[in-house]
C-alpha cells in the first residue's frame, strides 16, 4: 500500500501541465532521433541533455525519458518503411517487418511493431514499480565494500557477457577509466594526468565527451557513408489498427517470453539489442510458423519490438536502484542525475521520492502517449527521411556544438567533443564498443572511492571483499564473469574431448 500510494503521488507529481507538455516535446524529439539513422537513444538524449539544464529534477527527467521512449518508438518506423534500423535494436524488426511492407502490410507492421513494444514497456514498468522498493531497501545495507562488489560486477558482466572480442571491451574500459581519473585525486587532493593544462583541473566533462563520441562520431560515420533513403510509404487507419488488435491475442505465449526476455537482458548489462534478436531467435525456434520467419510474419515484428522496449525500460532499474546502469542511454541520464546533483541509489527512494516516483508515473504516461503520438503521425516521421541528409548532418552538429558550450561556457569543451567525436569515430571503425567506455567514465569516480575506502577500512586487505557472504558472492559472481570466455571454451573442450572419448571406447567395443 505504501509503494501505491506513493505512485499515486508520482502521478499527480508528472500530470502537471508543464510536465504533460514536456512528456509530448520529449516523446516527439525521440521519434525524430529514432527514425534518424545512426542516432539513437543514448546520442540523442546526450545532445539534449543541456536543454534540461534550467528545469527541476523531475521535470528533467520526464523529458528525457520520454525521448529515450519516443527512440524505441522510432527505430521502427524506418526497419519496417526503408529497410534502414533506425536503432541497433531494430535490425531484428527489418527481418520481417520490411517483407510486409513490401507486401502492402506496413500499416499492419507497424501497428503490431508500436503495439508490442507498448506491451512490453508496460510489462517493464510493472516490475520496475514493484521490485525498485525492495532492491532499494536491500541496498540500503550496503557499504564501500559492496558498492565496489557492485561496480566490479558491472565491468565484468560487460566484459564477460558482452557482444564482441573481450580485449577489446577491456581496452574500452580502461580508457574510460584514464579519463575518469583526470584531475584532481579525490583522496590525496593531488593532480593527476593534467600534464600542466589548468583546463583539465576538473577532469573530462561527461556530457562533452559523450556528445563527442555518440553525436559527432556517428555524423563522421553516416557522412562517409553517404546514406540516401527510399521506401515505402504507409498509412494506418483504424481499421488497420483494430484488425492488427484482433490479431495480437494469437501471439500472447511469444510476447510473454519477450518480456522476460527482455526484463532479464536490460536489469543485466545486457541491452535492448542482445534481448531483441535473442527474442526473435527464440520465436523462431518455438512458433508453428518458425520455418516461416523472414517472409513477412507479424509475430516476427511482435518479438524483438516486445523484448526491445521490455530491455529498454527495464535497464533503468538498476540505474535508480544501485546507481548502476543497465544500457548506454542508462549510463548517459546517470550522469544527467550526477549534473543536477542527485545520486542514484538506494538513498534516492528516501531523500527524493518525488523525483522517483515522478519518474515511475511518467513511465506508464509516457508509453501511453508516445503509442499515441507513433500511431498517429507515422507518414509525417517517415517524411523526415525525404529531407536530404547533407542537409540533416549540419544541423546536428550545430545541436552538438552548443550542447557542448553550455556545459561551462567554455569554447575548449567544443574542441574537446571534435576530439572525442573522432575518437568515437575510430573506435567504430575498428569496432571498438564505446558503450564499456562511457561506462567507465561514468562510474570510474565512484568505483575508484568506494574501493581506496574499502582499503582504509581493511588497512590495505583484499580479504573485505569477502568478508561477508553478500559482498564475497558478488565479488566471486564479478570473477566468474570476467573470465567466463575462458571458462566457457574450456567447458566446451572438456565436452568435446568428453564425446570423442565416449566414441573411441563405442569403436573399441
Amino acid at each position: 500500500m505504501e509503494e501505491l500510494n506513493a505512485l499515486l503521488h508520482g502521478f499527480t507529481v508528472a500530470l502537471t501541465p508543464f510536465n504533460l507538455g514536456l512528456m509530448f516535446v520529449g516523446i516527439i524529439l525521440g521519434v525524430i532521433i529514432g527514425v534518424l539513422p545512426g542516432l539513437g537513444g543514448a546520442n540523442g538524449v546526450a545532445i539534449l541533455l543541456p536543454l534540461t539544464f534550467t528545469m527541476p529534477p523531475s521535470s528533467a527527467i520526464i523529458m528525457l525519458s520520454c525521448i529515450y521512449w519516443g527512440a524505441l518508438f522510432g527505430g521502427a518506423i524506418t526497419s519496417v518503411l526503408f529497410n534502414i534500423p533506425g536503432e541497433p535494436w531494430s535490425v531484428a524488426t527489418t527481418f520481417d517487418g520490411y517483407p510486409m511492407a513490401q507486401q502492402g502490410r506496413a500499416g499492419e507492421a507497424l501497428t503490431g511493431a508500436f503495439t508490442s513494444s507498448f506491451v512490453g514497456a508496460l510489462v517493464a514498468v510493472l516490475v520496475f514499480t514493484f521490485l525498485a522498493p525492495l532492491i532499494a531497501n536491500f541496498a540500503l545495507q550496503f557499504g564501500p565494500p559492496e558498492f565496489f562488489s557492485v561496480y566490479l560486477l558491472t565491468f565484468c558482466s560487460f566484459v564477460g557477457t558482452g557482444k564482441g572480442n573481450p580485449f577489446k571491451i577491456i581496452a574500452s574500459m580502461m580508457l574510460g577509466f584514464a579519463m575518469a581519473g583526470v584531475g584532481i585525486d579525490i583522496v590525496t587532493g593531488q593532480l593527476r594526468l593534467t600534464f600542466g593544462f589548468t583546463e583539465l583541473l576538473s577532469g573530462f566533462h561527461f556530457l562533452v565527451a559523450v556528445i563527442g563520441l555518440f553525436g559527432i562520431g556517428e555524423i563522421l560515420l553516416s557522412m562517409e557513408e553517404g546514406l540516401s533513403f527510399s521506401g515505402h510509404s504507409a498509412r494506418i487507419n483504424p481499421r488497420i489498427v483494430f484488425q492488427t488488435w484482433a490479431r495480437l491475442p494469437h501471439y500472447w505465449a511469444t510476447s510473454i517470453r519477450s518480456c522476460v526476455i527482455g526484463c532479464w537482458m536490460g536489469i543485466i548489462p545486457g541491452g535492448a539489442t542482445p534481448a531483441s534478436f535473442m527474442s526473435y531467435g527464440v520465436a523462431r525456434k518455438m512458433s508453428r510458423d518458425g520455418d516461416r520467419f523472414g517472409t513477412g510474419q507479424l509475430e516476427g515484428v511482435v518479438a524483438p519490438e516486445t523484448a526491445a522496449h521490455a530491455a529498454g525500460t527495464s535497464a533503468l532499474l538498476p540505474m535508480i536502484t544501485l546507481g548502476i546502469p543497465g544500457s548506454p542511454t542508462a549510463a548517459v541520464l546517470l550522469g544527467g542525475l550526477m549534473i543536477w546533483g542527485l545520486q542514484p541509489g538506494p538513498l534516492l527512494f528516501v531523500e527524493q521520492k518525488d523525483f522517483v516516483w515522478g519518474l515511475i508515473a511518467s513511465m506508464y504516461l509516457g508509453n501511453i502517449a508516445g503509442l499515441i503520438v507513433v500511431l498517429t503521425t507515422v507518414p509525417l516521421f517517415a517524411a523526415i527521411l525525404r529531407v536530404p541528409f547533407p542537409i540533416i548532418a549540419p544541423v546536428i552538429v550545430v545541436i552538438c556544438a552548443i550542447g557542448a558550450y553550455t556545459v561551462k561556457n567554455n569554447m575548449l569543451d567544443v574542441w574537446m567533443m571534435v576530439v572525442f567525436g573522432v575518437v568515437g569515430y575510430t573506435f567504430k571503425k575498428l569496432e571498438y564498443p564505446l558503450a564499456p567506455m562511457v561506462l567507465a567514465l561514468v562510474l570510474g569516480d565512484a568505483a575508484e572511492s568506494s574501493f581506496r575506502q574499502s582499503m582504509l577500512i581493511s588497512q590495505g586487505s583484499l580479504s573485505v571483499f569477502w568478508a561477508n557472504w553478500l559482498v564475497g558472492s558478488l565479488t566471486t559472481l564479478a570473477l566468474v564473469l570476467l573470465f567466463w570466455p575462458v571458462i566457457s571454451r574450456l567447458l566446451a573442450r572438456l565436452r568435446a574431448s568428453g564425446r570423442g572419448e565416449v566414441i573411441r571406447q563405442r569403436a573399441v567395443d
